[in-house]
C-alpha cells in the first residue's frame, strides 16, 4: 500500500519504509525517532495482525517496552514464532535485555514471562541453522566473517552460559526438573515449546512436553526423581488417571529404561516393579523388555552367589513377572512351585498363610496337583478337628468336602462329616415340620454312611425315625421351653413318618406334649397351653393329666378375660373347659388306665375348639 507523504510533497511512503526506518533508528539508539515512526505506522496503516509487517511491528514494540523496563508488555507483544521475519539486531537487543533482566540483583526480578521471552529469543538466535542470520549480524559488527570453528565454539559457550544462568535461577526458585527453566530452554532448542505470553509460575512448558523432552534426551532418571517427589506412590500411577495421563507415555519409557539398567545390575525385584509400573502407564513391552522380565523372573529372590534366598521376594517377584508375561509357562510353573514349597513350609506354624499359598498356586496353575493336595490336607485336618470337638481353622463348606470325596473316595473324615451334615439337615427340617425335606436329607445321610445302598423308602424312613427319636432324647436348645418344643417337633415328624406301625413313637410324642404343656402351665400365659392344645398333637381323652392342664388353662384365661371386661370371651373359654372336663373320669384310678369313653370320633369336642 502507498500513500501520500504529507511531509514532503510529491513523495510517497510504504509500510515497509516506515518499519525499515524504525528498525534503523532502534539499532542506532535513536529511540526518540522510533516511537513516532511506529505511531505514524499505526495511524496510517493500522495495527497489523498477520504477516511480515505484524512480526516486525510487534518485535519493535516489545523492544521499546523492554527498554523502559515494561517487561510484562514486552512479553505480551513479542511473538513466539516467525522471528526470522523481524530485524535480527532488534531481536538480539531484546534477547540481551531479557537475560540481563533475569540476572539483575541476584534473580530478584525473575519473572516467568521474562524467562520465557529470553528462552524463545535465544533459541531462535542460536538455532543450529541460524534462521535469523545472527551469524551474519556478528560478522557485520566485527567487520569480518565469523569462521566455522569460532562460530561453533562461541555458540556452544553461549548456550552453556544461558543454561547455567537458568539452572541457578531454578535452584533459587526451588523448581524441580519438570518445572525448571533450564528444561524449557533445552526443549525450546529442540523444537518450539515455549509461549512467553502463556508462561506461568508452575512451568514454562506443559508438563507432558517437559517429561517427553527429559526422556528423549537421556534424563529419564531425573524425570522419575522429580515425578516421584510430586507423587510418592508409584502404585497409583496409571495411564487412565487424570493426574498421570499427561506424563504416562514418558514415564513408561523412563521406567522401562531404568528397569533394563537394573536387570544388568542384578536388581531383579526393583526391575520387575519398574516394568509393572510401566505397563500400568500404558507401555507395551518390546522384545528387549520381555527378555529382561524373563531373566529377572528366573533370578528374583536369589543372590548372585546363590547362597542367599528370600522366599517372600521370590514369590512377589515371580508374581510380577507372571503378570507381565502371563503366557510364559516357565514363569507360571516356577511361581506355583515356590508357592507350594512355602505352603508346605508353614503348614503347621501358619495355616492361613499356608492355605493362601496353595490357593494362589492353583490360581496360577489350576492343574497343579501339589497345590490341590495341600488344600485337601488342610481340609482333612479341619474335618478331624471337628470330630475332636475343636473349632476348624477355616469354615468348612459342603461343596469343598464333596469335591474332596470325589478326588479321594476312601476319605473317611469327609464321608463322616457329610453324613453328620445331612443328619443335621434332616433334624432341622423335621423340627420345622418339613417331612419331605427331612426324608431327602436322611437319604443323603445314608449315602455317605458306611453301609451301601440301596436307599429305599422303608430304609430311609426307618433311619429318619431312629435319628429323630435319638435326637429328641437330648435335644440341644438354649432353654427348657426351646428344648421341649424341639423334642415335640422331632417326635411329631417321626410319628408321621413311622405311620400306623409307630405306636412307640406316638407314645413318646404324647409324653413330650404332656411335658411341654405342664412346663407352659408353670411358666407361660394360659394362651400358650391352649395354642399347644389346638395344634392337635394329642387329642382329649388320651391323657387325663393333659386334659386337666388344658382345662385349667381355659379357666385361667376365662378369669383374665372377665377381669378385662371381655365377658363373651370368658364365656367361650369356660364352655371349652366344660367340654374338655366332661370327658374326664370322676377320679383317677390307682391302677390301670382310665376307662375309655365311647363316642363318635367327630364328637370328641376338640374339633369344635379350632
Amino acid at each position: 500500500m502507498r500513500v501520500d507523504d504529507t511531509g514532503e510533497p510529491g513523495r510517497q511512503v510504504t509500510a515497509d519504509h516506515l518499519l525499515d526506518a524504525a528498525e534503523r533508528g532502534f539499532l542506532r539508539s535513536e529511540f526518540n525517532v522510533v516511537r513516532p515512526l511506529l505511531q505514524r505506522f499505526r495511524h496510517t496503516f493500522g495495527t497489523p495482525d498477520a504477516g511480515h509487517p505484524a512480526v516486525r511491528y510487534a518485535v519493535l514494540r516489545a523492544a521499546l517496552a523492554a527498554r523502559v523496563g515494561n517487561w510484562p508488555e514486552a512479553v505480551q507483544r513479542c511473538p513466539d514464532s516467525d522471528l526470522d521475519l523481524a530485524e535480527t539486531g532488534v531481536v538480539h537487543a531484546l534477547a540481551v535485555g531479557a537475560l540481563r533482566r533475569l540476572a539483575e540483583e541476584g534473580g530478584r526480578h525473575t519473572e516467568a514471562g521474562t524467562a520465557a521471552l529470553a528462552i524463545v529469543l535465544w533459541a531462535h538466535l542460536l538455532h543450529e541453522y541460524d534462521p535469523g542470520d545472527f551469524r551474519e549480524l556478528l560478522a557485520e559488527r566485527r567487520g569480518t566473517p565469523v569462521p566455522d570453528e569460532l562460530w561453533q565454539e562461541a555458540r556452544r559457550q553461549l548456550v552453556g552460559r544461558i543454561g547455567q544462568l537458568l539452572q541457578a535461577l531454578d535452584i533459587r526458585g526451588g523448581r524441580d526438573v519438570l518445572a525448571a527453566w533450564e528444561t524449557a530452554w533445552q526443549a525450546e532448542r529442540a523444537r518450539p515449546a515455549v509461549v512467553p505470553s502463556a508462561a506461568g509460575p508452575d512451568g514454562l512448558i506443559r508438563l507432558g512436553s517437559a517429561a517427553r523432552h527429559l526422556v528423549d534426551h537421556g534424563h529419564g532418571h531425573a524425570l522419575l526423581g522429580a515425578y516421584t517427589a510430586r507423587h510418592p506412590d508409584p502404585a497409583a500411577w496409571t495411564a487412565d488417571s487424570p493426574d498421570h495421563r499427561a506424563c504416562a507415555e514418558a514415564l513408561g519409557r523412563a521406567l522401562a529404561e531404568q528397569a533394563l539398567a537394573r536387570v544388568q545390575a542384578g536388581e531383579w525385584s526393583e526391575a520387575l516393579a519398574d516394568f509393572g509400573t510401566a505397563t500400568r502407564l500404558g507401555r507395551a513391552l518390546d522384545d528387549e523388555d520381555r527378555a529382561a522380565v524373563l531373566r529377572a523372573g528366573r533370578n528374583v529372590g536369589r543372590s548372585r552367589t546363590g547362597r542367599d534366598y528370600s522366599s517372600v521376594a521370590r514369590i512377589h517377584g515371580l508374581d510380577l513377572a507372571h503378570a507381565l508375561l502371563p503366557e510364559n509357562g516357565s514363569l507360571a510353573a516356577a511361581l506355583s512351585a515356590e508357592l507350594v514349597r512355602q505352603g508346605r513350609k508353614v503348614f503347621d506354624s501358619d495355616p492361613r498363610q499356608s492355605r493362601n499359598r496353595f490357593a494362589q498356586a492353583l490360581a496360577v496353575s489350576p492343574r497343579d496337583r501339589d497345590a490341590r493336595a495341600g488344600l485337601d490336607d488342610h481340609l482333612r485336618a479341619d474335618l478331624c478337628r471337628t470330630f475332636d470337638g475343636e473349632r476348624p481353622r477355616e469354615r468348612i463348606r459342603v461343596g469343598a468336602v464333596q469335591e474332596l470325596l470325589r478326588r479321594d473316595p476312601d476319605c473317611a473324615p469327609a464321608r463322616r462329616w457329610l453324613g453328620e451334615h445331612h443328619a443335621g439337615r434332616a433334624v432341622a427340617a423335621a423340627s420345622a415340620g418339613r417331612t419331605a425335606a427331612a426324608r431327602s436329607a436322611a437319604r443323603d445321610m445314608l449315602r455317605y454312611g458306611e453301609d451301601g445302598g440301596p436307599y429305599g423308602v422303608e430304609r430311609v424312613d426307618r433311619a429318619l425315625v431312629e435319628l429323630l427319636t435319638h435326637t429328641a432324647r437330648s435335644p440341644e436348645a438354649g432353654n427348657a421351653r426351646a428344648a421341649l418344643e424341639l423334642r415335640v417337633g422331632l417326635l411329631s415328624t417321626a410319628a408321621d413318618v413311622a405311620g400306623p406301625a409307630g405306636d412307640d413313637v406316638r407314645k413318646q410324642r404324647e409324653a413330650a406334649v404332656l411335658d411341654l404343656a405342664e412346663h407352659l402351665e408353670a411358666t407361660a400365659p394360659p394362651s400358650d397351653v391352649i395354642e399347644l392344645f389346638l395344634r392337635d398333637l394329642m387329642r382329649t381323652g388320651v391323657s387325663a393329666r393333659f386334659d386337666r392342664t388344658v382345662e385349667a388353662a381355659y379357666l385361667r384365661r376365662a378369669d383374665l378375660r372377665e377381669e378385662e371386661g371381655d365377658l363373651g370371651g370368658a364365656r367361650r373359654d369356660r364352655a371349652c373347659a366344660e367340654r374338655i372336663g366332661s370327658q374326664l373320669p370322676d377320679q383317677g384310678l390307682l391302677f390301670g388306665p382310665p376307662p375309655q369313653l365311647h363316642r363318635p370320633h367327630d364328637d370328641s369336642g376338640q374339633e369344635a375348639l379350632f
